[in-house]
């Protein structure tokens, strides 16, 4: 039996994922013939390793969250199953006020739920303190609003600052006073919405059981950055066409399909296409077919961070600092806005390099983008003052690398996913088409890889009826 045409444009992991679960490269039946389109020279988007002193690292994300299903599975069915490696430790500190301050238990995304673990921190200032535990009843909220302006009112601007801010820039880069709640954090939402106390809203919340052996997050020996080439490979396997350094620079709806054009002239006709690129693109190509969408799409934000690789001998450390890292909250004006130690956090990591010591530091955020503009000695600079200062770090590293992601992460502020579901109506008018990726669903790993796999399971009514059928009759009346 004849099957469809499917062309992915973008091959990050969203890209990735859909190829896989359309042509048969995720531990499924193939439901079409398909061709992945990625304009740069590899496969992966921020799944990305190298080497940094002799040693394995990533260079772009480096964990996925183990409590959603999606990321571990994928690993599972392309063959890392025995390579899932929880990290060593996640013992995490916040450096603020002078000191590093270890992460309040009992908290969600920052949102305190445990005063006493809270006031046992020392993250809060003892006046901000007693405003958190003088909480604020608010309105209800009716349908979303920004995290921090919502917890600002009820708690107080400190907990927003020191605590929501940090962990919030972790994910996005963004601001808490525009990030939004129902997007960003929805186990809050009907917190918010129900209008009761947030404290014990988040208590219950965090003391709700967890799954027995399950860990909150995994990583992969060897990296995150060996997942892509695992999933690429199962399916060239499967018979999947991948072809990088391929820009498409025009996508036209047609009477059967969709004609796809790259820049090197060649042009593929498609049943359907799935962009999993980020939204800027997928604007531009879906300007003279889709324009509704298209205007969608202008308006997702982006913000641009830096990553600063540090490897050290071990032995110039007298002391090598603990725990897995710390964060920055922004209001204390330090240049980086987070530290990880990658080698007490990975065990994977410190068995490869045993005489290695490597940590990492993330600097830029949305509207403060500065550093990308920066040379490499300068950020790595920048990085080393900023760790002597928390960590008493004096040693130099014997090898750096600086990774700049520009226009990285898609930002979600408040009405994000009404945004979405206009541009995703505007694309169903189309037809015949998918979106997926980090600027719809959730910037993390396991949100992109299930945003995949709806939008392929959307492509079922178009694709069904397309095997072995006549392609441009079936096409007409869908």
């Amino acid at each position: 039996m004849a099957q469809a045409h499917v062309v992915v444009i973008g091959g990050g992991i969203a890209g990735l994922t859909a190829a896989a679960v359309l042509g048969g490269g995720a531990g499924e039946p193939a439901r079409a013939r398909v061709t992945l389109l990625e304009a740069s020279e590899r496969l992966g988007g921020k799944l990305w390793g190298g080497e940094v002193g002799g040693v394995r690292v990533d260079l772009g994300a480096e964990s996925m969250l183990a409590r959603r299903p999606e990321a571990v599975e994928l690993a599972r069915a392309v063959g890392l199953g025995e390579r899932l490696e929880p990290p060593t430790t996640a013992k995490a500190a916040i450096w603020t006020r002078g000191a590093l301050r270890p992460l309040p238990g009992g908290q969600v995304m920052g949102v305190p739920g445990d005063l006493a673990a809270l006031a046992d921190s020392g993250v809060l200032s003892p006046e901000g303190l007693d405003r958190a535990r003088h909480e604020v009843a608010g309105e209800a909220v009716a349908d979303d609003v920004a995290i921090g302006r919502y917890v600002a009112e009820r708690l107080g601007r400190e907990v927003v600052d020191r605590l929501v801010e940090p962990l919030l820039g972790g994910v996005y880069a963004g601001h808490a006073d525009e990030i939004s709640l129902r997007a960003a954090v929805p186990a809050l939402l009907p917190l918010a919405r129900g209008g009761g106390s947030l404290l014990d809203g988040v208590r219950e919340l965090a003391n709700r059981p967890k799954t027995a052996g399950t860990p909150v997050f995994q990583g992969l020996r060897g990296g995150l950055g060996t997942l892509p080439a695992a999933v690429a490979a199962a399916c060239a396997e499967a018979g999947v066409e991948l072809r990088t350094r391929t820009e498409v620079t025009a996508l036209r709806r047609t009477a059967d399909g969709w004609r796809v054009t790259t820049g090197d002239g060649d042009t593929l006709d498609a049943a359907a296409v799935v962009l999993a690129v980020p939204a800027p693109a997928a604007a531009r190509l879906l300007r003279a077919d889709a324009p509704a969408a298209a205007a969608g799409l202008d308006g997702v934000e982006y913000a641009g961070m830096a990553l600063v690789t540090l490897a050290f001998r071990r032995a110039d450390l007298p002391e090598p600092p603990a725990g897995s890292g710390f964060l920055v909250p922004p209001v204390d004006g330090r240049r980086i806005k987070a530290s990880t130690f990658s080698s007490n956090k990975w065990g994977w990591l410190e068995r490869s390099a045993p005489d290695a010591f490597v940590l990492r530091t993330s600097l830029g955020r949305l509207h403060e983008e500065e550093p990308l503009e920066l040379d490499d000695a300068e950020l790595v600079a920048r990085s080393l003052a900023d760790l002597g200062e928390a960590i008493g770090l004096t040693a130099r590293p014997y090898d750096t690398a600086v990774t700049r992601w520009r226009a990285g992460l898609p930002q979600y502020p408040v009405g994000h996913l009404d945004r979405v579901a206009r541009i995703r109506a505007a694309a169903d008018r189309v037809g015949a088409l998918a979106l997926c990726g980090a600027a719809y669903d959730g910037v993390g790993i396991p949100a992109c890889i299930a945003s995949a796999r709806a939008a392929v399971a959307g492509l079922d009514r178009v694709l069904t009826p397309l095997a072995g059928a006549n392609v441009t009759e079936r096409t007409m009346g869908a």
